[in-house]
């Protein structure tokens, strides 16, 4: 295993407030080489510059988008939603208001993702418990802890997915496990005794992870046997970047934290291709590299690196585009239109078909035009496209609306303050508060 690494790295190495008075604007000081082998020779060799995209681009008048109605979503069963990690246009009641709210969950820092399935919440907290809230009953069903005393005093970081009234489990310890809802048991469990640092994906028998030193596992999801592990390079120093996971039918997508994103078969489990995305690869080994999400639509991987924003063929590992800019957080995809936020809060919206900028617009400053107030910086939670329109989750809670086309429309502000990341079931946003709270609104 250790060789396999050694010959990749080989390989690799020579191949919220808003003004005064509205409060949006509060806490506005928190800051968030490719070789000659024949597996790349259909990669598109593009040059950039080291200037970071920092233009606005307005729209041709005569543009028009054609995008994908809203969807009726009614299920929330892992960390984006779906296996491509490509979150859809979602329908929404849009009347704001505040329809339940539950007692305090966890006296403990809850983990930052929440699930929706079969009418419960599925939520977490930094003790390793599991929670599981039943909103017809109004009150939680279930807490679920799986470890002994002696790891009581450490943080536990959950990720898990709901398949079929199974809760599948992974942790910051090296611990996997299977809980059934309905028989209300653990029907298995492995420790690998290294931390697993990766969402979870599901698909066919098999359920797929990583770990902390970038190993790729396949576990047969009924009885957590190892069917496959894929080593991939390590890095020296680990940071807060996890290891990234997508699928499409036939292939798993592995973005490691060393920035190398992987292309594998999900039959065979035969490498297909991979590429390097870390621009400082041949400075220092130890280089931290931080990267979005891999999202997978229409053969195309899109993704964030540090510094610029890829679109990727799948089926080759080729490059298509590459920009000058990064986001935190995943671009939106609708009928090969990309909206996505720029680290310095440029609103970008893509023609994913020739990779060219529609528009781009700094939407710290039209929320200021908006608001008639001067400009400061937003501090943004998430970004959703809901009711054919853009959704800006602030970190204080307000929600700034624009259409596609970069106009705001309106700025509201949640009944209570976002702690975990919001979804959308069934017409509804639901999210827990800061006081550790479920609310539900319309």
């Amino acid at each position: 295993m250790q060789f396999f690494k050694i010959l990749i790295l080989l390989f690799l190495f020579y191949s919220c407030s808003f003004d005064t008075k509205t409060g949006i604007w509060k806490n506005d000081n928190i800051v968030p080489n490719i070789e000659n082998n024949s597996v790349f020779k259909d990669f598109v060799k593009i040059t950039s510059s080291d200037e970071k995209f920092n233009s606005i681009v307005q729209i041709n008048e005569e543009f028009n988008f054609i995008i994908n109605e809203p969807l009726r979503n009614l299920s929330w069963n892992q960390t984006l939603l779906n296996k491509e990690n490509n979150i859809v246009n979602l329908s929404f009641d849009n009347k704001n208001q505040a329809i339940h709210k539950s007692k305090k969950i966890s006296l403990h820092t809850l983990n930052e993702n929440i699930l929706y399935e079969k009418n419960k919440i599925f939520l977490s907290d930094q003790k390793g418990n599991l929670f599981i809230y039943s909103l017809q009953k109004n009150k939680l069903i279930k807490k679920l802890n799986f470890y002994k005393k002696k790891y009581k005093n450490k943080k536990i970081k959950l990720n898990f997915i709901i398949e079929n009234d199974i809760v599948y489990i992974s942790d910051n310890i090296g611990f996997i496990y299977a809980y059934d809802i309905n028989l209300d048991k653990i029907i298995w469990a492995k420790n690998i005794n290294i931390p697993f640092r990766s969402n979870l994906k599901l698909s066919l028998n098999f359920l797929t992870l990583a770990n902390q030193n970038n190993d790729l596992y396949f576990f047969n999801k009924k009885n957590g046997k190892l069917i496959k592990l894929i080593p991939s390079e390590e890095t020296v120093i680990n940071n807060n970047f996890q290891n990234k996971i997508s699928l499409s039918n036939d292939e798993v997508f592995f973005l490691n934290t060393y920035g190398s994103l992987y292309s594998i078969d999900n039959k065979s489990f035969n490498l297909k291709w991979f590429v390097n995305l870390n621009k400082t690869l041949e400075k220092n080994l130890s280089n931290l590299f931080y990267g979005s999400d891999v999202v997978f639509y229409d053969n195309k991987i899109l993704l964030s690196s540090n510094e610029n924003f890829y679109i990727i063929n799948s089926k080759n590992g080729s490059v298509l585009y590459k920009k000058n800019f990064s986001s935190y957080f995943n671009p939106i995809i609708n009928n090969n239109f990309v909206f996505l936020l720029t680290k310095n809060n440029l609103l970008v919206a893509l023609n994913l078909r020739d990779g060219e900028i529609i528009y781009s617009l700094d939407l710290a400053q039209e929320t200021a035009n908006f608001l008639s107030t001067k400009k400061k910086n937003l501090i943004i939670k998430n970004i959703l496209m809901v009711d054919d329109k853009i959704f800006v989750f602030l970190k204080n809670s307000y929600v700034i609306k624009l259409d596609i086309y970069g106009k705001i429309v309106s700025i509201i502000k949640l009944p209570s303050k976002l702690k975990t990341q919001p979804i959308i079931v069934d017409n509804k946003l639901f999210y827990i508060n800061k006081k550790n709270k479920l609310f539900v609104v319309n």
